[in-house]
């Protein structure tokens, strides 16, 4: 029967500081533990969201390095028709703008891209919030804290005095410690995700790069082929006229032609 007792108060008690520790911080750890709840779920969720498979899946990436310049497509347009991944979704926009020229493919994959990489981010920002405004509310529990140190003194029993600094220290040490206890961690998730999703969105551009490069080997430039016919054009030889240079050889050839006066002659 003792044994038992020691080993529930054993068990009670770590369930029983915790409570104490939210208890004496007073009503700031309700915000502080909401911030807790929500930067825990955001950095779950990112954490799955961001793995490399879910990004830049192994067998597409394979297939874009294996894509040969001028070649089909028609079954990297099969393996990209279904699958959610940013990769995949980038490679049929570039796949479905063929037809048009390589700086309106380039700029409809770029939009693709920027909205692909809002998607990556999304809950960054909550995070980014959290580890602001933690250690705010962690500082706005201790002025709290010492409002009511300040509050309980000078009242006439020593005692009264003793348990309301108790009190107040309380509050203050305990907001402090949690609102630094979430902003950490949470900043040290906030810069790994960051740089996380900086590092794919290269990783895609390269990507993309080289799948744009292949389809537009050895295509001409749209607009230029008609350019080059004018120059040639503007440049090439005159077509001659017939009947043109015998003209101007009678024409040259007409004075010759014309008879001597002789000498004595009368102009008159």
């Amino acid at each position: 029967m003792m044994f038992h007792t020691a080993a529930s108060l054993l068990a009670a008690s770590p369930m029983d500081s915790i409570v104490k520790f939210f208890t004496k911080g007073g009503w700031f750890m309700i915000p502080l533990a909401l911030c807790s709840f929500v930067a825990l779920t955001i950095v779950l969720l990112r954490i799955f969201a961001l793995r490399r498979e879910s990004v830049l899946p192994r067998v597409v990436e394979n297939e874009i390095e294996r894509f040969q310049p001028g070649g089909s497509a028609e079954q990297l347009a099969r393996l990209v028709g279904d699958d959610p991944t940013p990769l995949s979704a980038l490679t049929r926009v570039a796949l479905g703008h063929l037809r048009v020229s390589r700086a309106e493919n380039t700029e409809a994959v770029q939009t693709s891209a920027r909205r692909e990489i809002m998607r990556l981010e999304g809950g960054l920002s909550v995070l980014e919030l959290i580890v602001g405004i933690s250690p705010l509310l962690g500082l706005l529990g201790a002025i709290s804290g010492l409002v009511n140190v300040f509050s309980g003194l000078g009242g006439g029993k020593n005692t009264a005095d003793t348990a309301g600094v108790a009190v107040g220290i309380a509050e203050a040490l305990n907001t402090t410690i949690f609102g630094l206890a979430i902003a950490i961690p949470t900043l040290i998730a906030y810069t790994y995700f960051t740089k996380r999703v900086e590092v794919m969105s290269v990783e895609m551009e390269s990507l993309m790069a080289d799948l744009l490069s292949k389809c537009y080997y050895q295509r001409p430039a749209r607009g230029n082929a008609p350019a080059a016919g004018g120059a040639a054009e503007a440049v090439g030889p005159v077509p001659v006229t017939p009947g043109y240079a015998p003209q101007a050889r009678r024409i040259s050839a007409a004075p010759v032609s014309q008879p001597i006066m002789e000498p004595g002659t009368d102009l008159g």
